[in-house]
């Protein structure tokens, strides 16, 4: 009897033959067939264990967008949804991933193959924990943090000295700020160790706090070989840091996974690599499929780059990923959408506008430690651009407003940063 719970995926295609026959070909490399008959491909195991194609809409004719062994003028373009038994998955990520996103890539007959949406069975999303944290955990370890939190990222992000890290978390820590980040090339080089930023950031923020009464957390970067995972993680957790950082297409969901099941800190997940299976409208996984993994796999924040950002995604883009991360997914915790690259006093208002809400945390570089009034000054100018956004007053309005009353951080940045906005 067949399994009744299926995981659902819908692919965009390009091919030269029928796009139900690729659609066919796609779904028998990724469950029960294989590119000849063999003996024991019975009906009963394609009853019970073969993909099946349940929607195919039609695109129309294009150029190819991927090379292949032809080159054909053009190819047809579709839509294809397949569904796989739950069955042959189990409640495994890896054997999900594998199944859904694994040889189909490498098909000949394919010259697009990109799996742009994925809706998982209860059983599965159940099977997994999910965030520890989320956005509610978060916000609690930040003493109740409201409204949207504001972080930043160590620059420069490597080579810098003992004595010149410290003095930046410290000036970082005493901006009230609520997060500071390692970058993601920062893991545990000879010169800065791991063990001695733990240290520094650990002693340097509790000293800060002492003094504002603003807890901040420092998500520490312990992306590195994977069997020495556990005791980067103990050691963070051991000096009394609150975070912990995985690049998670680096090191892979299972061992994201790994990581949330002995976690006692939150897990800031970096997207660093995931572009070169996303970047591709013809190639590799949404970003909106791919969320759902790492969100069951673990993942208490999440990067989802920013709007007006220095990488390649358009706007509208970004804030359909962000609005992905804050949709339930089964019981599990709402993970934090984390907005970076840069980002600064212009981009609340665009950003509000576009997804309508402050479950967010937004890192910006240079719009913190570049800020003319230095880093207090330009944490606060994005805290007043948010409420701006929040309020629905103008940028540049809200500025002057609050030069008058003698707190010129915002103008100072709109200044800087506007471009007369």
């Amino acid at each position: 009897m067949r399994d009744s719970r299926a995981v659902r995926c819908t692919y965009y295609l390009e091919s030269e033959i029928e796009p139900e026959r690729a659609a066919a070909i796609l779904a028998g490399e990724q469950s029960s067939g294989t590119f000849l008959p063999v003996p024991g491909e019975s009906a009963r195991i394609r009853e019970r264990h073969a993909a099946r194609v349940v929607e195919i809409r039609q695109l129309g004719q294009r150029r190819p967008s991927l090379p292949s062994r032809r080159n054909p003028e053009r190819v047809r373009a579709a839509l294809a949804t397949v569904e796989f038994p739950m069955e042959n998955i189990g409640t495994d990520l890896a054997t999900l991933q594998t199944t859904i996103a694994g040889n189909l890539f490498e098909l000949g007959e394919l010259y697009a193959c990109r799996l742009q949406d994925l809706t998982l069975p209860e059983d599965f999303i159940a099977a997994h924990p999910g965030p520890a944290y989320g956005i509610e955990g978060t916000r609690r370890l930040l003493g109740d943090a409201e409204g949207v939190m504001v972080g930043t990222i160590v620059k420069p992000n490597v080579g810098l000295s003992e004595e010149e890290y410290r003095q930046v978390v410290r000036d970082l820590a005493l901006a009230s700020i609520d997060l500071i980040k390692d970058d993601e090339l920062m893991t545990d080089p000879a010169y800065l160790p791991l063990e001695r930023r733990v240290a520094i950031a650990t002693e340097e923020i509790r000293s800060a706090e002492q003094k504002t009464g603003h807890p901040t957390m420092y998500a520490f970067n312990i992306t590195g070989d994977l069997a020495g995972l556990r005791e980067r993680h103990d050691l963070v957790v051991g000096a009394g840091g609150r975070c912990v950082m995985l690049n998670i297409p680096i090191m892979g969901l299972p061992a994201l996974a790994w990581l949330r099941s002995f976690a006692e800190v939150p897990i800031h997940g970096h997207r660093a690599g995931l572009a070169a299976s996303m970047r591709s409208k013809a190639l590799g996984v949404d970003y909106r499929a791919w969320q759902q993994l790492a969100r069951l796999a673990g993942a208490d924040q999440l990067h989802a780059s920013g709007l007006g950002s220095k990488f390649y995604e358009p706007d509208e883009e970004v804030a359909a990923n962000i609005r992905s991360l804050l949709q339930p997914l089964g019981q599990t915790a709402t993970p934090l959408p984390v907005l970076s690259s840069g980002q600064n006093v212009t981009t609340p208002g665009p950003t509000f506008e576009a997804v309508r809400s402050t479950d967010l945390m937004m890192l910006a570089g240079g719009g913190v430690a570049a800020h003319p009034g230095g880093p207090g000054a330009g944490v606060r100018s994005l805290r007043l651009a948010w409420e701006a956004a929040v309020d629905g007053v103008p940028l540049g309005a809200a500025a002057h407003e609050k030069a008058q009353v003698g707190d010129e951080s915002l103008l100072l940045a709109v200044q800087a940063f506007g471009k007369g906005a």
